[in-house]
């Protein structure tokens, strides 16, 4: 990854489907030279959101109604991810939102390069790999998990513990998806996809 710069980013949303639901939060940070040089964060007036919605994420109707416009919540996120490689856990979920919302506020898309760390996740680890059990598996200080921005330094925390580990750069524009589940709706033409399974760690009898 060296002589990478990357905007690591994460959304909140109404729902899972990119092309009805709505970002309600977000949350990115530049990295030059392995080091963040800025951060940004905000919510965004695209309520009202279910009860179910408040429960995961903790974001109610009110917060939201201080929230910026849609348009300009993502125009500044645009100028803030530039031409960087963009890192995400489970980044089908939020390249999908990043790519519909983009087409509907600004009628073009991204080209951005893109790792996902859940994809690498799944082949290096036993079930379970969302951000908090990966995080918990490198003793990774993850707070307030399912808001944004603490969401965001875990997963660019994660990416660097993965290389450590092992290079990851084989793994840029790939995306795994559970088989069983079938492939993303929309991916980056780009995008390496391909089928994977969870695997699990053998039990003892």
């Amino acid at each position: 990854m060296q002589g990478l710069n990357f905007t690591v980013f994460d959304f909140e949303t109404t729902g899972l489907d990119p092309q009805k639901d709505k970002v309600i939060e977000m949350a990115a940070i530049r990295v030059c030279d392995g080091q963040v040089v800025g951060e940004y964060s905000t919510l965004i007036n695209n309520g009202p959101v279910s009860p179910k919605i408040t429960e995961i994420t903790g974001i109610t109707n009110e917060e939201l109604e201080k929230g910026l416009d849609e348009k300009t919540a993502f125009q500044i996120l645009n100028r803030f991810i530039g031409d960087n490689v963009l890192v995400a856990h489970n980044a089908a979920f939020d390249l999908s939102f990043l790519h519909f919302s983009l087409m509907r506020i600004a009628g073009k898309s991204f080209q951005n390069q893109f790792y996902d760390t859940l994809t690498i996740s799944r082949d290096r680890h036993f079930y379970p790999h969302k951000l908090t059990d990966m995080c918990a598996r490198y003793d990774i200080e993850l707070e307030g998990a399912h808001r944004a921005i603490n969401d965001v330094y875990g997963c660019w925390n994660l990416l660097n513990k993965l290389h450590e580990e092992s290079k990851v750069d084989s793994w840029m524009n790939k995306l795994g998806y559970l088989a069983k589940y079938g492939a993303p709706k929309w991916t980056p033409d780009y995008a390496v996809i391909f089928p994977t399974e969870n695997k699990y760690e053998p039990r003892g009898y």
